[in-house]
Formats: structure tokens, C-alpha cells, sequence
């Protein structure tokens, strides 16, 4: 692929990425938080879902497989999306990014104690090179015991979950398939938790209206179908290696659309993580051996 439209698609969908943090804070003066979310991967998942049965692509066929995929929209979409718009009411969008998106580091250290995988040395580097980001970050400038900090935390390690589980059951299924429904099933779930567990209100406006359909077509459609489009043109760990651009968007983002202050602290906490992410990514040899996060 030629060098600058790979540089223009990688920008474009961390870029949309991180934007969903910031556009979505801003969501969050029309729509109450899980409402919000719950109509965005609902609606994503029901395009997603009319796209692959046009098609045709191949679909499951057992209850089992169906399972499945309920079980990692729940981890992927769900147990994910919903602590990070719940978190966006007490942090900021740039903090809630930094926090969501130590996933890679912590798939890290579950692959390893959970499923046996075996990672090389730089890549444990950037684990502590992660955590230590992680430490600074909330010792400076977060309360450890806030309830959106928790949420964020929370966010990351159920993305890590979801990433070993499509670790295990991913090659067994159309992954245009496996997106749809699963965002989907996660959507709809939080459409209930919205009807279960807080006072759901919306307001319609340009503005509203205007975010729900950019967090459902650009942040969630597009960013994927970009997403995709790379991992299968270029080799996975090399395009991975860039998925540390999205918390610098979310930081970005929340700077420029909510002129969220940019702490040292954070910025210092920022920078370690993404050194972290990167070197767990890194992947220049690799062997047989050797998993990538």
C-alpha cells in the first residue's frame, strides 16, 4: 500500500477513535449516558447487520456460535462502552481515553496467567513502561477511588477479556459477522441497563441528533471498516503497533472540543502509556512462539 494513504487511513480511524470520547462527553449534555451508547451500537449493529445479510456473508449457523458472539459483544461492547460514558461524567475525555486504552498492556499479563501465552522480554518492558504511566496519571491527577476512574479501569481489563476471548473464537467466524451482531447484542443490553439503571432522558436537537449518527456511522462503521481494511492489507502487528494513536486523539480531542486542561502529570502518564502500547505491539521478528496483544 502506498506510504501516505496508509498514514491518512491509520490517522483517520485512530482518529475517529479517540474522537468518540469527546463527542461523546459533549452527548452527554442531551442524552443520559447508557441511553446514549445503547443507541449507538444498536444502530451501528443494525446497519452493520442489513450490510452482511446483503452480502450474504456467511453466518452462524448453531445456537452455540450465536452464544458466542453474545458473549463478546457482552465483554466487547457492553462491559466496554458502557463504563466509559459512565466515566465521562466525573473525568475528563482525555483521562478516560488514557485509561480505556491500557488494555493492550493488560491483555498482556491475563494471556499470560489465564491462557499460557508467552511474550517476549520488550514486550513486558512496555507493561511496566504502561503501569508506571498508569501510576503517575492517577497519583497526580486522578482520584483513585473516583467512581470514573474505576469505570475506566473497568472498560480496559473487560476490552482485555474480549480480546483473548476473540483470541480463542475469532477464526471461526466472519469477522464482518462477528462486528455486527456483536455490537448489536452489546448495544441492545445497554439499551436495557438504560431502562434498569438510570433515569434515561433524551433531548432532541441538531446538536444531539448530529452526535448520535457521527458516533454511529463514523466512530463505530467507518472507523471498523478502515480498521479492517489495514489488518488486511498489512501485516496485523505492524498495523496494531498504531492503535497507540488513539488515547493521544482522545487527549487531543477532549483539549480542543471541551478545552480540557492538559496536566504534566497526564501528559507524562500519557506519553509512558503509549510507549508501553507500542512496545507490547512491536513485532519486527516475530516467531512462532510469540503472541502479540
Amino acid at each position: 500500500m502506498n506510504k501516505i494513504l496508509f498514514a491518512l487511513l491509520v490517522v483517520t480511524t485512530t482518529g475517529l477513535m479517540g474522537s468518540s470520547f469527546a463527542v461523546g462527553k459533549i452527548g452527554l449534555n442531551y442524552i443520559s449516558p447508557l441511553l446514549l451508547v445503547g443507541i449507538r451500537f444498536t444502530l451501528a449493529g443494525l446497519l452493520m447487520a442489513l450490510i452482511v445479510l446483503l452480502l450474504k456473508r456467511n453466518h452462524p449457523r448453531g445456537l452455540t456460535e450465536w452464544l458466542k458472539i453474545g458473549v463478546v459483544g457482552i465483554f466487547q461492547t457492553t462491559l466496554v462502552m458502557g463504563p466509559i460514558f459512565l466515566s465521562l461524567r466525573t473525568i475528563t475525555a482525555g483521562e478516560s481515553s488514557i485509561l480505556t486504552f491500557t488494555n493492550p498492556l493488560i491483555v498482556v499479563i491475563f494471556g499470560t496467567f489465564f491462557m499460557g501465552m508467552k511474550y517476549r522480554w520488550i514486550q513486558w518492558l512496555g507493561v511496566l513502561a504502561g503501569f508506571l504511566g498508569v501510576f503517575i496519571t492517577l497519583g497526580a491527577s486522578l482520584d483513585i477511588q473516583e467512581s470514573g476512574t474505576l469505570l475506566g479501569l473497568l472498560s480496559a481489563v473487560s476490552w482485555a477479556i474480549a480480546t483473548l476471548v476473540l483470541k480463542k473464537w475469532g477464526s471461526s467466524f466472519d469477522t464482518w459477522v462477528l462486528t455486527a451482531y456483536q455490537m448489536l447484542f452489546g448495544g441492545i443490553l445497554l439499551l436495557l441497563g438504560s431502562v434498569l439503571l438510570e433515569q434515561a432522558h433524551i433531548v432532541f436537537t441538531p446538536v444531539s441528533i448530529f452526535i448520535i449518527v457521527w458516533l454511529a456511522v463514523m466512530a463505530s462503521i467507518v472507523q471498523f471498516a478502515i480498521w479492517f481494511f489495514l489488518l488486511k492489507k498489512e501485516d496485523p502487528g505492524k498495523v496494531s503497533a498504531f492503535l497507540f494513536l488513539a488515547p493521544l486523539f482522545g487527549v487531543v480531542f477532549g483539549w480542543f472540543l471541551l478545552n480540557e486542561q492538559l496536566h504534566i502529570s497526564t501528559l507524562v502518564g500519557g506519553v509512558l502509556i503509549l510507549a508501553g502500547i507500542f512496545l507490547v505491539n512491536y513485532s519486527p521478528k516475530r516467531n512462532k512462539n510469540d503472541s502479540i496483544s
